[in-house]
């Protein structure tokens, strides 16, 4: 008869694995996926390499994890603020808002979402969130555009522009902007971002 692990079992290992993830976004937001070794992700959480293996089969599987973790969370925070109530340039304007603040208080970890080198299998899950966020986007342009709020536009297009716009003003700042800078960025941010879209101005 197959050995069958007992409920205790299962969640001594689920509670293994959950900390052995936290663990690596930790080490990844701090040093970047390049140098997140196993080594170093065991390191953080107390065991040694070897262990890593009983969860994960890879570093890359673990990379992946931590991305989906993460990234994931990042999605679900936007879609939460883009579909809550209220017209759809108001709730664009504090999308771009809260993704941009999150961003700028947890940067490290951002920049590895964003942009910081990866292995293929992260880039693949970088592409595919990509989409996702684009798509959350495209939704409220077009919700925009059918109240008469926005002027007649190809919603995907816009919405791939300003999902670009947003990564790509947010990697810079994310080494080391000074806390007067942060304001000032995010207003200019979500002013690019109606700008982007044809909102007219308030």
């Amino acid at each position: 008869m197959a050995y069958r692990k007992t409920p205790a079992e299962i969640r001594r290992l689920e509670a293994a694995r959950e900390r052995l993830v936290g663990c690596a976004t930790e080490v990844v937001a701090e040093v970047g996926w390049s140098q997140a070794s196993v080594t170093a992700v065991a390191d953080a959480a107390g065991i040694a390499a070897g262990s890593v293996y009983q969860h994960f089969p890879s570093k890359a599987a673990l990379a992946v994890e931590v991305f989906r973790r993460a990234a994931g969370r990042e999605v679900e925070v936007l879609g939460e603020v883009l579909h809550a109530p209220g017209e759809p340039v108001e709730r664009l304007t504090r999308g771009v808002e809260v993704f941009a603040r999150r961003a700028l208080e947890n940067r490290g970890l951002a920049y590895a979402l964003l942009a910081a080198p990866a292995e293929p299998a992260v880039g693949a899950e970088r592409l595919e969130f990509r989409r996702r966020y684009r798509a959350l986007f495209a939704e409220v342009v077009r919700e925009g555009m059918a109240q008469g709020q926005l002027p007649e536009q190809d919603g995907e297009i816009t919405a791939a522009a300003l999902s670009g716009a947003i990564g790509e003003v947010l990697v810079d700042p994310l080494g080391a902007p000074e806390e007067s800078e942060v304001e000032e960025l995010i207003a200019e941010l979500t002013a690019m971002a109606l700008r982007c879209v044809g909102a007219p101005r308030a």
